[in-house]
């Protein structure tokens, strides 16, 4: 699938994603957002490392993590650096706690 068509999912879902991207080997320490926010990975990989439950989730193309407000979470992009759509929605909107959806 493209990143077109991932973006076209995520807008069909109400949501209003934006692209970044990181290269290989960048690192993300721990934080946590006031806000909801979707992810997807449309090219490479990175692992979010959820702090408060130990769980590591590596996103890789096409899918997707839900990680809600204050959820603490770091992440490690994978060596061929990272592509990702994020939405951003108001706190509480998504379910507790953080849901990996591989295949969405």
């Amino acid at each position: 699938m493209s990143p077109d068509s991932y973006e076209a999912r995520l807008r069909a879902e109400g949501l209003q994603p934006s692209g970044w991207g990181n290269g290989p080997g960048d690192r993300y320490g721990d934080h946590a957002h006031d806000y909801d926010k979707v992810l997807v990975a449309t090219s490479g990989s990175i692992v979010f490392h959820l702090t408060e439950s130990g769980q590591d989730v590596e996103l890789k193309e096409g899918q997707r993590l839900d990680l809600p407000a204050q959820t603490r979470h770091a992440a490690s992009v994978g060596a061929n650096g990272v592509s990702c759509l994020e939405a951003h929605l108001p706190a509480g909107s998504l379910a507790q706690p953080a849901r990996y959806r591989p295949e969405w």
